[in-house]
């Protein structure tokens, strides 16, 4: 009996040693793995200070909010609704103080950290992340997301470990103006494509969705005063599929649903010219009276409104007062951009005009570089679109409108188009500003970008997606990923952490990220993705 005894403890021994030798090394492996250092993180953070024990999500984690703010009990249930699937974890929401995932809205130390900072500390016992205002509680938490593994992303659920690296980030964002523009005018993208890109765009920490709502191939927002903008005018586009337009409802919805994740809508009305779909709905926006027929091709720079018309007046009056009525951000954009077909002198007189309705209206005018050509009204911003060959007169132009206190926000087309091809053989795009691979997307700093123009002008940067031709949400994603992300941490991080040997490598831990999110982004063969 004692040998059997002896036998068997040393059978338990045994399968000890073996399980300290195998079965804890491999989950300890698995872990080492999955956590993410704190400087991984897209866009680099302003600082980092890495700790020593890793914080562990388990079924005992909840999700806390000290104070009980509305706003941090909304932003904690976005949190609990990305992690709960893909963990399996209850992750209760509750304004009781304790350990785990903790969002501290305000309090100590954060007077410092503006409206869109973040703190986020991580220990053996809790990950908190404190913030000012509810924006910086949010970015705080797109970077939880990036810390953890990127499973995390999946819907279903799976295996973990949930671990979140050790240690302390401190945040602020560069720029005020951190943008992403979609052109819904050329193809049309119905209000779930439109969220589905706002919530990629919300993951790195994007705060301006800018809708180019009106171009010569369709208008897309309906509008009382003049309802054949959208019906008819709104019933093509490029290659002449069906189009679409956005009821009032459905640019509300957009417009809520961006605010949720801290995003402000711009709408763009472009004028005078891109106008064709607007003369072909009423003809009486014409010089002669007569309406031109629909648009489906992509020209540019054949249309314009009517200047010495009054009713082109009274018509943008109209347009400007229902738009601004449904957008509660500050800024409305009225285009400017490649009037061709209208007179200096006129594009000059018309911008005059249009300016003040603007602000009559309670908003304060964006328009593309070309309205540094008129008179840029007191707080405008200009959005600076031009390139590598735009001409040295122009761009001086842009430069002195800055040292005379136009703000600038940076667009440049051969870095931050992202309708531009990446190379030769992209199967979508464009290449009129040459092709844009990911590092030339990135590897440019709007601080010193525009020459002549004080960087304390530069309000922000902005990536543009024109989509002459894209008319999917996979188009979308696979020429915006992966350079949207580039353009992002232009606008975010500190100019000293802009370094594209570490970021090609930051960049390349998104890749499995993206697949558990099922993006369809571009493998660049400049990135060193990991192995699938």
């Amino acid at each position: 009996m004692r040998r059997r005894r002896m036998l068997f403890s040393l059978l338990l021994v045994a399968a000890a040693g073996m399980g300290a030798a195998g079965v804890p090394a491999a989950p300890r492996a698995q872990a080492a793995a999955a956590t993410a250092p704190l400087d991984r993180v897209v866009p680099a953070p302003a600082s980092v200070r890495p700790g020593d024990d890793p914080y562990t999500l388990t079924d005992r984690t909840g999700i806390r909010i000290p104070g009980g703010s509305a706003e941090a009990r909304r932003i904690a249930g976005y949190l609990a609704g990305v992690l709960r699937p893909s963990t399996g974890f209850a992750l209760p929401v509750t304004t009781r103080d304790g350990d785990g995932i903790v969002l501290r809205l305000g309090g100590r130390g954060t007077a410092g950290l503006g409206a869109e900072g973040y703190r986020l500390s991580s220990g053996s016992r809790a990950v908190t992340i404190s913030a000012a205002r509810p924006a910086g509680l949010f970015h705080g938490v797109q970077t939880l997301r990036q810390l953890l593994p990127t499973a995390v992303e999946r819907r279903t659920e799976q295996a973990g470990p949930w671990r979140v690296a050790g240690g302390t980030i401190a945040d602020t964002p560069r720029y005020a103006h951190r943008g992403a523009m979609l052109d819904v005018s050329r193809h049309f993208f119905t209000v779930a494509q439109v969220k589905r890109y706002i919530d990629e765009l919300a993951m790195y920490k994007v705060n301006r969705l800018h809708l180019h709502l009106s171009d010569d191939q369709g208008w897309r927002i309906a509008l009382k005063s003049w309802p054949r903008l959208a019906t008819y005018g709104g019933s093509t586009q490029v290659g002449g599929g069906p189009g679409g337009y956005y009821t009032k409802d459905d640019y509300r919805a957009i417009v809520r649903y961006a605010a949720d994740r801290y995003l402000t809508v711009v709408p763009e009305i472009d004028m005078p010219g891109h106008t064709n779909a607007a003369l072909a709905s009423y003809a009486e926006l014409n010089c002669n009276g007569q309406a031109p027929p629909l648009y489906t091709g992509t020209n540019v720079g054949f249309s314009s409104l009517c200047v010495p018309k009054k009713v082109t007046y009274d018509f943008i009056d109209d347009v400007i007062r229902e738009i601004a009525a449904l957008t509660p951000g500050r800024y409305l954009h009225i285009g400017g951009d490649e009037a061709h077909s209208t007179s200096h002198d006129d594009y000059v007189a018309f911008m005059d005009k249009v300016q003040p309705v603007v602000a009559k209206y309670g908003k304060t005018v964006i328009g593309w570089h070309q309205l540094t050509g008129a008179h840029p009204a007191k707080g405008a911003v200009a959005q600076y679109w031009g390139y590598d060959k735009t001409g040295a007169a122009e761009r001086a132009q842009v430069a002195d409108a800055a040292r005379n206190g136009t703000r600038l926000i940076l667009s440049p087309a051969d870095r931050a188009y992202l309708d531009m091809k990446y190379d030769k053989n992209t199967p979508l795009g464009l290449s009129w500003a040459g092709y844009v691979d990911v590092r030339r997307s990135y590897d440019w700093d709007p601080g010193s970008y525009l020459q002549g123009a004080p960087a304390d002008s530069v309000l922000g940067v902005e990536a543009p997606l024109w989509t002459e031709t894209l008319k999917t949400s996979a188009h979308l994603e696979y020429m915006a990923f992966p350079r949207l992300p580039g353009i992002a941490e232009l606008g975010w991080s500190p100019a000293g952490t802009h370094d594209w040997g570490a970021y090609k490598e930051r960049l390349a831990a998104q890749g499995p990220r993206w697949d558990a999110l099922g993006i369809d982004y571009y493998h660049s063969p400049e990135v060193p993705w990991p192995a699938r």
